[in-house]
């Protein structure tokens, strides 16, 4: 009896002993992420905020917030200007100004109600310099061109604000390019410009004039493909996934990550569940037989009816919820995805906060440091984590900048 009880006792402490030793091995690699962290700029390339946002100093319902990303040991980001695609119409428009309006003065305002603790940044300069006076470097994006309308001088009108990077499109196609995701609600068919219409490329023209980073995440292949064959400078897919993990309308394939290398850009790898972890063969096969169902193979639920329309997405919808959310661990394959592809040179980090981004591990800004945790158990060395938290993007900001013709590019403070 006694043999046995000494036997269990021996056997349990083996079993402890791993959990203890990865316990341990844990502890220790958090503590070398946060070591890290205090030396390199880390920077989200992309996120987002909401219209009912709280205040930067309040630790709140934000996945985004002053006291978030202390915690997570995050020295900067780049906030967007987002408003959501709409109908091409006067009411459309005015909304979508004023959301945009609104989302100006809420970023602006991170900054000026915390200056002890974050400024707005112009230039790369300007983010290696806030950091190192210990405040968090905010950056203005613009995601979504649809507000500018057809007028090419809202780019310079937008720049003279302070934006310093723009993508063209999201989720549906506007007057500038086609995106990846088409929006049936609106009725738009798999491709309107066949990629850049008339005004996107003379607004590619602009941005690289006036040393604008060019966002081509969201776009449509043919766009993305147009964009980096007109641009002159580098460009940064601010908060894209890759095919090779989860083929998806919206992540780019091999070919397009060459084409990014190529040109000297960054792909920001986005934490969002939907484009890091693969779906479940059943759960395709559930959606296959939905469209066949619905008869929407190939363009998508463009010609349903409203109604069909939204019984189509909200079953498609329920479809999806059943997936488990993606993990900082599967965030991170894509990560290797990318580097193994195109060179840790070329590949960097974003979140897409606020606006459905978040993994189990990196749901705020605040377990921004977990991400770290993985890739130096991945074994990427401090140097190669500096360049994908924030070095590679700063690097094609940079060169954006240093190759703008028009002078206005060389203001850097207001």
């Amino acid at each position: 009896m006694l043999r046995r009880a000494w036997n269990v006792l021996v056997i349990s402490g083996l079993l402890t002993l791993p959990l203890a030793a990865a316990a341990t091995d844990d502890a220790a690699l958090l503590a070398r992420a946060r070591e890290i962290h205090k030396r390199i700029i880390a920077f989200d390339s992309h996120t987002d905020i909401n219209l009912d946002y709280e205040g930067a100093a309040i630790d709140g319902k934000s996945q985004l917030d002053l006291p978030k990303v202390t915690r997570g040991g995050l020295k900067g980001a780049a906030i967007a200007i987002f408003a959501q695609q709409g109908p091409r119409t006067p009411e459309g428009f005015a909304k979508a100004k004023a959301d945009a309006e609104k989302k100006y003065e809420l970023i602006k305002a991170i900054a000026a109600q915390n200056p002890d603790k974050a400024a707005l940044a112009y230039s790369p300069e300007d983010v290696r310099r806030i950091a190192a006076q210990g405040k968090f470097a905010v950056v203005m994006s613009i995601l979504n061109a649809y507000p500018l309308e057809k007028d090419i001088k809202q780019i310079d009108f937008w720049y003279d604000r302070g934006v310093r990077i723009l993508g063209f499109v999201h989720a549906g196609h506007n007057d500038w390019a086609d995106s990846s995701r088409p929006n049936a609600g609106l009725g738009n068919k798999l491709n309107e410009h066949n990629g850049l219409s008339e005004l996107g490329v003379a607004g590619v023209k602009r941005m690289n004039e006036l040393g604008i980073v060019i966002d081509v995440s969201q776009l449509s292949s043919p766009a993305f493909k147009q964009e980096l064959s007109l641009t002159k400078a580098p460009v940064a897919a601010t908060h894209s996934g890759v095919k090779g993990i989860v083929d998806n309308t919206r992540n780019l394939s091999d070919e397009e990550l060459e084409m990014l290398k190529k040109n000297g850009g960054v792909i920001q790898m986005v934490a969002f569940s939907n484009y890091v972890r693969p779906i479940p063969k059943e759960i395709t096969e559930q959606q296959k037989a939905l469209q066949a169902e619905f008869g929407v193979e190939g363009e998508g639920p463009a010609a349903l009816n409203p109604a069909r329309r939204k019984e189509y997405t909200d079953r498609n919808a329920a479809i999806l919820a059943k997936v488990p959310r993606g993990t900082v661990a599967q965030f991170v394959d894509t990560i290797d995805y990318a580097v193994k592809k195109i060179g840790a040179d070329h590949v960097g980090i974003a979140s897409d906060f606020n606006h459905g981004g978040g993994v189990v591990g990196w749901d705020n800004e605040g377990e921004a440091v977990n991400v770290t945790v993985e890739l130096l158990r991945r074994g990427y060395s401090e140097k190669d984590i500096g360049k994908l938290w924030g070095g590679d993007f700063l690097r094609v900001w940079a060169k954006a900048q240093s190759l703008a013709t028009d002078k206005k590019a060389g203001k850097t403070s207001y």
